[in-house]
């Protein structure tokens, strides 16, 4: 039986939207086109849907009722974009292969004259992101649009394509087609550095929330909500030393001497040390360490092998005897924001009886001048909601301090990326986690950072490992809510 498909998406310009009907019309599988406006244009051969906002619910709830064919194509985003060779007849076979819910597919990107190939990630039970990455076309079967007309999300102006895939994602496996289906204009130039932050920005935040609200609903569908209070850590343990300073490094000359200084200098009321693990620097560091040798507070340690991420520094840190009873963060190419930033983090262990302390940062060039966007604090975070709300976004903040008897228990992963985002997931999803929402400490941008302008590869990668964090996460918390009430309604597949 031939199946066919209604096409939405959202109007660009009078030739980049007719030049798309005119592509979709080539195929004998389309039944409809229509072209979401704010107001009428001139168009031809499609049909005109007057909207507010392109993924609000309302608008989610218009096109459902229209779809009458097998198959709903939406392209509701703003870039322009170009049909491949085939691309409907493609997403309409692999749909009918698999019974996917939706499946989408990598593309190219046009830019500076080129086509570049830009695959995209296979999607999971932890891609909660509202931001993954799923191309220009997201191709659904219709009845997961039937499916939404019931869900209850009718004042969302924000959210409401992001509920839609959620709502697929329950009902089946979402397909990733590993070709180039499309060619996509690329409008937004900016390196992968500055587009991270975009949703911490103040004029984001009502549409956060309503990711939220949205996320939060999900996982109490499948079964994976946590519910407050969040247990409290016994902070009881004695240790020679109440607080440790962190600090892995390899090759950064240029800024460890501003890092070990602003440790030292620390004003508090208990003793605390530095704990630099030197992962075989080569460039000066090593003798950089030494000379701070006198001051008596710093540990230099080199570690026995030459396998280690910086969470596998983290572990020997951690593990070794002059640990103190909190192990907090600095890294090699940061600052703390000012002498009574350890000071700050510890009263906060012992008001809230955290198992985690996160703080607050603010950004800035190498030479510490403050930069877009700022001061980055993630209010996002609440003590209801927080530690599911940290399901959906790719960071919790800094500097991170940790209580040291349960952070040796769970480890950290031997990995130099999403090592702090896994052990935030982890232990928020067992133990309180308490946030400081003042600025404590400066984070530095410059060249070498982890995550400086990376090119699609490495940020598919890290998206991935990502994704995974969170699914093992997910799936933990699926499994301990059965354990503790096998037969809540709410943890049946809706």
């Amino acid at each position: 039986m031939n199946r066919n498909v209604d096409c939405f998406f959202v109007f660009i310009s009078e030739e980049a939207s007719q030049k798309l009907v005119d592509q979709f019309r080539e195929s004998d599988l389309v039944n409809q086109v229509y072209v979401l406006v704010k107001k009428s244009v001139n168009l031809s051969n499609c049909e005109q849907i007057l909207v507010e906002e392109n993924a609000s619910c309302s608008t989610i709830r218009q096109i459902a009722k229209l779809v009458r064919s097998d198959y709903a194509l939406l392209a509701l985003g703003d870039s322009v974009f170009e049909l491949g060779q085939g691309a409907i007849e493609r997403l309409i076979q692999v749909a009918d292969q698999t019974e996917a819910p939706m499946v989408y597919a990598d593309y190219f990107e046009f830019a500076d004259g080129k086509l570049i190939p830009h695959p995209v990630i296979d999607y999971q039970l932890g891609s909660l992101r509202d931001d993954f990455n799923f191309g220009p076309v997201r191709f659904y079967r219709a009845e997961v649009l039937k499916a939404f007309r019931y869900e209850n999300y009718e004042m969302l102006k924000y959210a409401g394509s992001y509920a839609l895939r959620l709502r697929a994602s329950r009902m089946g496996e979402l397909v990733h087609i590993p070709e180039n289906l499309f060619t996509m204009i690329e409008t937004d130039m900016r390196p992968s550095d500055q587009k991270q932050f975009d949703y911490v920005r103040s004029a984001e935040s009502e549409r956060q929330l309503e990711m939220e609200q949205v996320c939060t609903a999900h996982l109490r569908d499948i079964g994976a909500l946590l519910l407050a209070p969040f247990q409290e850590a016994i902070l009881n343990e004695p240790f020679e030393v109440e607080a440790s300073v962190i600090i892995p490094v390899r090759n950064r000359e240029r800024t460890i001497r501003d890092a070990i200084v602003s440790g030292l200098i620390q004003k508090t009321s208990f003793p605390f040390n530095l704990i630099v693990v030197d992962n075989y620097s080569n460039d000066g560091t090593t003798e950089i360490l030494q000379e701070f040798a006198s001051w008596g507070k710093l540990v230099h340690i080199i570690p026995g092998r030459k396998d280690l991420g910086i969470g596998g520094c983290w572990n020997v840190a951690v593990s070794h005897p002059a640990c103190g009873k909190f192990a907090v963060q600095l890294d090699s190419d940061d600052l703390y924001f000012d002498e009574n930033t350890l000071q700050i983090i510890v009263d906060k262990f012992y008001e809230e009886n955290c198992a985690m302390v996160i703080g607050s940062y603010r950004m800035t060039d190498f030479n510490l001048a403050e930069i877009p966007p700022g001061v980055i604090d993630h209010r996002e975070w609440t003590d209801e909601n927080g530690p599911n709300n940290a399901l959906r976004i790719n960071g919790l903040g800094a500097p991170r301090a940790f209580y040291t008897p349960i952070l040796r228990e769970i480890r950290v992963p031997n990995v130099s990326y999403g090592e702090d985002y896994s052990l935030g997931l982890t232990i928020s999803g067992k133990y309180k986690i308490g946030r400081i929402y003042q600025p404590i400490y400066l984070c530095r941008r410059w060249d070498d950072n982890t995550d400086a302008s990376l090119d699609v590869a490495k940020q598919n990668a890290h998206n991935l490992y990502k994704d995974h964090i969170r699914t093992f996460e997910l799936q933990a918390r699926i499994l301990r809510n059965k354990r503790v009430d096998p037969d809540k309604a709410w943890m049946e597949e809706s």
